[in-house]
């Protein structure tokens, strides 16, 4: 059973991870090992960690609504393939052994800081191989099978999912970078969502845990929100980016000690 004071930091790095999905992408590098640090086991971290940050993943969606308009038919095609392979990625998590699942964590946040490196690297070869009209493009179903493989690594883990799909989307489909980060963010919620709904019976949720981290990564993605103008993106990813290599390294260090 947490205290009042671990349940308070747990709240704290939510908001600090809401706002750093706000203003970044990356907060998952957060307060996931926020939750392993407070002594709650990896998987179970895990769990609880997707299913409370859920909120957080329909704010930035609904903030981008306008950016959907005559992406229907993408949406109907690919959420499902999201859909799906959050489910898959949850039963994965649930039933491979947690052994298995401490033997991939340090990797896994390497590859989710290496994944947040990128990401401004991955924007621009979008930007020189996009910018059309936004029509539905022949290369949406092609885009399925990807997005669906991508959707099980967000179901299992989650950190760098929205950079994986944003660089599906801009291989796939002929568009601006505004309307496919917003089918991105539709489809990254969708996958989160799935896995948490999963999740909700599995009886492995710290639900006081889970509530009070909601509630602080609405809160930390509003103040990010309001603070957008005024804080560089680029240096905030970077010290996530650090933040997350060094969590990543010790995780690894400690593997083999």
């Amino acid at each position: 059973m947490l205290s009042g004071t671990e349940l308070a930091l747990a709240g704290l790095a939510a908001a600090a991870a809401g706002m750093v999905n706000a203003l970044a992408g990356g907060g998952t590098l957060i307060s996931f090992p926020a939750l392993v640090a407070l002594g709650v086991p990896e998987v179970v971290a895990n769990i609880t960690n997707t299913v409370a940050l859920c909120p957080g993943y329909l704010g930035g969606a609904l903030a981008q609504k306008k950016d959907l308009a005559g992406q229907r038919k993408r949406l109907l095609m690919l959420i499902p393939a999201g859909i799906i392979g959050g489910l898959v990625g949850g039963i994965l998590l649930l039933y491979i052994s947690a052994q298995v699942f401490h033997i991939l964590v340090p990797f896994l946040i390497l590859l989710a800081a290496a994944l947040l490196a990128v990401q401004d690297r991955v924007r621009d070869w979008i930007r020189r191989h996009t910018g059309h009209d936004g029509t539905e493009g022949r290369g949406c179903r092609n885009a399925a099978l990807p997005v669906g493989l991508a959707a099980v690594y967000g179901g299992y883990f989650g950190p760098g999912l929205s950079v994986i799909n944003l660089a599906v989307l801009g291989l796939f489909l002929d568009d601006t970078l505004t309307r496919l980060n917003a089918l991105k963010q539709c489809i990254s919620l969708a996958t989160n969502v799935a896995a948490a709904v999963f999740f909700l019976f599995s009886g492995l949720v710290i639900w006081p845990l889970a509530i009070i981290m909601a509630a602080g990564a609405l809160i930390g993605g509003a103040i990010g929100g309001h603070v957008a103008g005024r804080i560089d993106p680029g240096r905030l990813r970077w010290t996530i980016v650090a933040i997350g290599t060094v969590v990543g390294l010790y995780y690894l260090i400690r593997l083999f000690m």
